[in-house]
């Protein structure tokens, strides 16, 4: 009996030691895998950080790039009014204002 008690105690130790190294390998790897997904969605996040702000940054450029293009239309359309008048012979009145100093000094000879 004590042969085969020996027998099962070092059976029995012997599975607890694969046990234990199994499991540690397994949670070894399972911290690596969760280390690898924090630092992949780390960077997904400052990926879709960075996307939405160049989304956003283009809406405003393209919003100047309407006002500014819609300016540049009036004013090539004043300007081609302006140049059809002229051409037919019409007048066209300028506004304007000229600033001059409130005193006003001659070169002395």
């Amino acid at each position: 009996m004590n042969r085969i008690t020996t027998g099962v105690i070092v059976s029995l130790l012997i599975m607890a030691a694969a046990l234990a190294w199994t499991t540690d390998h397994y949670h070894g790897n399972a911290v690596k895998y969760k280390s690898q997904r924090d630092t992949a969605t780390h960077k997904l996040t400052l990926a879709n950080a960075t996307i939405t702000d160049m989304t956003k940054r283009q809406r405003d450029v393209a919003a100047l790039d309407a006002k500014y293009t819609k300016e540049l239309a009036d004013a090539q359309t004043e300007n081609a009014d302006l140049q059809r008048r002229l051409a037919s012979g019409g007048r066209v009145r300028v506004k304007g204002r000229c600033t001059v100093p409130a005193s006003t000094t001659t070169a002395s000879p």
